[in-house]
C-alpha cells in the first residue's frame, strides 16, 4: 500500500464476508481508531476452538499511531476481542455507560480493569482525536445505549452505521436520532459504512414492543412456571419480561453467569428496572408456588454449557425440568446453531415441559425498507456495506443502486481491503494483513490450520501409535512392534487386524535395515507409508500413523 498520509484510507478487519468479530479502522495521516473489536463464534469445523477473533497484526505493526476505540453497543460481535485488542494496544475506549459497564465485567475476568482507560460518552458527544472528530447519535437495537458514529476528516464526513434498526415504539423510550443523520446528509456526506445483516429481509422490522405482546400473553396463561431464555446481551427482552412477571404477580429469579452479570450491570447503572421484591435467588426457586415464577435463562442457543441445556438435561444443579413448565425460546438460532437449538427443544418436550420456540422475536437489524431510510437520510457519496455475509452485502449494495447511487462508488470489501478516499475520489488502494485469529483455552493464535486439519483426521478415523526399539549396534528389533489404538477398532475385536499389521511393521524394517537404511525420518515414513496402505486395503479408513522408534 502507498505510504501516501494525505488521504483518509478505511479498512474492515472483521465483520465483512461473515457475521461477528466487527472491526473497521480509520486512518488519516498519522491518527489511527477503531471502531469495534468484536468476536464470532468457531464454524463446525474448528475443532475445539471457543472463540474467534481478527487479526490484528496490521493495529500492533502500527500501535504508535492508534489514538483510540469506538464502541457502538455491548454485543459480543463488538466487544468481545477488546481484552486481546488491549493486551497489545492499550488506548483509551470510548462507548455510552452501558457498553462500558459490560466491558468492565470482560476485563476484570482478563486482569486487564486497572490498566484499562474506559471513556463514557453518549448520543451528544464530539470527540476531537487528532485529525479525526467523532460525534455519537443514537440508534434502535436489541441492546440499550446503542450508537452510531459520525466521522469527521479532512476528506469529508463518514457515516458509521453499527448495528441498527429504526423502532418507532423502543422499550426504553429512546427513538434513533434521525434528525441527526438527515443533518449530516444535507450538508454532504463523503461515505456510509453501513450494517447488512437483515438485506436479504423484505420490509421493516418489527418494534421489539410487538415481542411483549407476546411475552404478556405467555405469562398471562402458563399454569406453572416460566423459563424464558433469550441472548444475556437483550437488555430490552429482558426488560419486557420482568414487566411481565410483575403486571401477573410473579417472581422472577436469574440463572447463567452472563445473564445475571448483565442484569446485575443493566440493574446499577438505570438501564433495567424491577421493583426490590422482584428478583430472587435461584436458590429459592422452590420454595414458590410454580404458578407465580418466572426464571430467566441463557441458552437459547443451545449451547451445551449453558443453563437452559443443562436443564434440559436434568444436569443443572438447582433447577430440574418438570412437566407443566412452560419453556420459551425468545430469539432466532443463529446460522450454524440450528441442531444444537432443535436438540435443546426436543430434551424440553422429553421433560414434559411445553416448549415456544417461535413468534417471540424480533430482530435487532434493520430490514430492507429501514436500509432504505438511512441511504436516503445520510445521501452518501460512496457507500461500504459492512456487518454481514458476502451475499447480504451484495444485496445492500443493489438497494442503494436502487436509490441511486453510482455503481462505481459502492465497495463491496473483504477482510483487509483498503478503501482509500483522496480530494474527494475513491479507489480499493491495496490490503493490510487480516483474517482470523483462533483463541483455544489460554492460547491465542497457536492453534492454526495444521492443528485443526489433525484434529479433524483425529475425529474421523482415529490414531494408530507404533512403538518399536531397535538396536544401537545392529539396527535389529529389540522390542515391539507395539501397536496402540485410539478411536481406529477396538482391539478385542480386531486382534487379526492388528496382528497382521505388526508382522507387517517388522517386515518392514527388517528389510530397510538390510538396506542400510537408518535415518529414523526414513524408517518412521516408510513404517507409515506401509502400514496406511494396508489399514485402508483392509478397514477402507485412514487413521493417525504416528511410529516412535527408539534405540537402545
Amino acid at each position: 500500500m502507498a505510504k501516501n498520509r494525505s488521504r483518509l484510507s478505511i479498512i474492515p478487519l472483521g465483520g465483512v464476508g461473515e457475521i461477528g468479530k466487527n472491526m473497521t479502522l480509520y486512518w488519516y495521516g498519522n491518527d489511527m481508531i477503531i471502531v469495534d473489536a468484536g468476536l464470532k463464534f468457531p464454524d463446525e469445523d474448528m475443532l475445539g476452538i471457543d472463540i474467534v477473533i481478527p487479526d490484528i497484526t496490521f493495529l500492533v505493526e502500527n500501535r504508535d499511531k492508534i489514538r483510540g476505540i469506538f464502541l457502538t453497543h455491548g454485543h459480543e460481535d463488538h466487544i468481545g476481542g477488546l481484552p486481546y485488542v488491549l493486551r497489545e494496544i492499550n488506548v483509551p475506549v470510548y462507548s455510552t455507560r452501558l457498553t462500558l459497564g459490560l466491558v468492565e465485567h470482560k476485563l476484570r475476568e482478563h486482569g486487564l480493569n486497572d490498566s484499562a482507560k474506559l471513556i463514557a460518552i453518549d448520543g451528544n458527544s464530539n470527540i476531537q482525536i487528532g485529525d479525526f472528530t467523532i460525534s455519537a447519535f443514537y440508534v434502535n437495537h436489541s441492546i440499550p445505549d446503542t450508537v452510531g458514529f459520525a466521522i469527521e476528516t479532512p476528506e469529508g464526513v463518514v457515516i458509521h452505521t453499527g448495528d441498527f434498526k429504526f423502532d418507532q415504539t423502543p422499550v426504553d423510550g429512546r427513538q434513533a436520532d434521525v434528525h441527526k443523520l438527515a443533518a449530516w446528509g444535507a450538508k454532504g456526506v463523503l461515505a456510509l459504512v453501513g450494517d447488512s445483516t437483515n438485506a436479504e429481509r423484505p420490509g421493516y422490522t418489527p418494534s421489539e414492543l410487538s415481542v411483549g405482546a407476546k411475552i404478556d400473553e405467555i405469562i398471562a396463561q402458563a399454569p406453572g412456571r416460566v423459563i424464558m431464555s433469550t441472548f444475556a446481551s437483550n437488555i430490552h427482552r429482558l426488560q419486557l419480561m420482568i414487566r411481565a412477571a410483575e403486571k401477573y404477580g410473579r417472581r422472577v429469579a436469574v440463572v447463567g453467569r452472563s445473564m445475571v452479570n448483565n442484569i446485575q450491570t443493566s440493574l446499577q447503572l438505570g438501564y433495567l428496572e424491577a421493583m426490590p421484591e422482584t428478583l430472587i435467588d435461584a436458590d429459592d426457586v422452590n420454595k414458590l408456588d410454580p404458578s407465580k415464577l418466572v426464571i430467566l435463562s441463557t441458552g437459547s442457543q443451545g449451547e451445551p454449557m449453558s443453563a437452559l441445556t443443562r436443564m434440559a438435561r436434568a444436569a443443572h444443579r438447582k433447577i430440574e425440568i418438570v412437566p407443566g413448565d412452560t419453556v420459551v425460546l425468545a430469539s432466532s438460532p443463529i446460522p450454524g446453531n440450528e441442531k444444537y437449538v432443535a436438540r435443546t427443544i426436543d430434551q424440553l418436550f422429553r421433560a414434559g415441559a411445553n416448549v415456544i420456540y417461535r413468534g417471540v422475536h424480533a430482530s435487532g437489524h434493520g430490514s430492507q425498507e429501514e436500509l432504505k431510510w438511512m441511504l436516503q437520510l445520510v445521501r452518501p457519496k460512496y457507500f461500504l456495506p459492512v456487518h454481514g455475509e458476502f451475499r447480504m452485502q451484495r444485496t445492500h449494495a443493489d438497494l442503494a443502486i436502487q436509490l441511486g447511487v453510482d455503481p462505481d462508488h459502492i465497495f463491496i470489501t473483504e477482510l483487509g481491503d483498503v478503501v482509500e478516499f483522496e480530494d474527494g475520489r475513491a479507489r480499493l488502494g491495496g490490503k493490510v494483513p487480516a483474517g482470523t485469529v483462533m483463541i483455544d483455552g489460554l492460547g491465542v493464535g497457536d492453534v492454526g490450520n495444521i492443528v485443526l486439519r489433525d484434529r479433524k483426521l483425529l475425529s474421523q478415523d482415529g490414531i494408530l501409535v507404533v512403538v518399536v526399539t531397535l538396536s544401537k549396534a545392529t539396527g535389529h528389533i529389540l522390542s515391539g512392534p507395539d501397536i496402540i489404538s485410539r478411536g481406529f477398532v477396538y482391539v478385542r475385536e480386531s486382534e487379526a487386524l492388528l496382528d497382521e499389521a505388526n508382522k507387517l511393521v517388522e517386515t518392514t524394517l527388517a528389510k530397510l535395515v538390510s538396506d542400510n537404511v537408518s535415518e529414523w525420518s526414513s524408517l518412521k515414513t516408510a513404517v507409515r507409508d506401509t502400514l496406511g496402505r494396508y489399514l485402508f486395503e483392509q478397514t477402507r479408513r485412514r487413521p493417525m500413523i504416528l511410529p516412535i522408534i527408539m534405540e537402545a
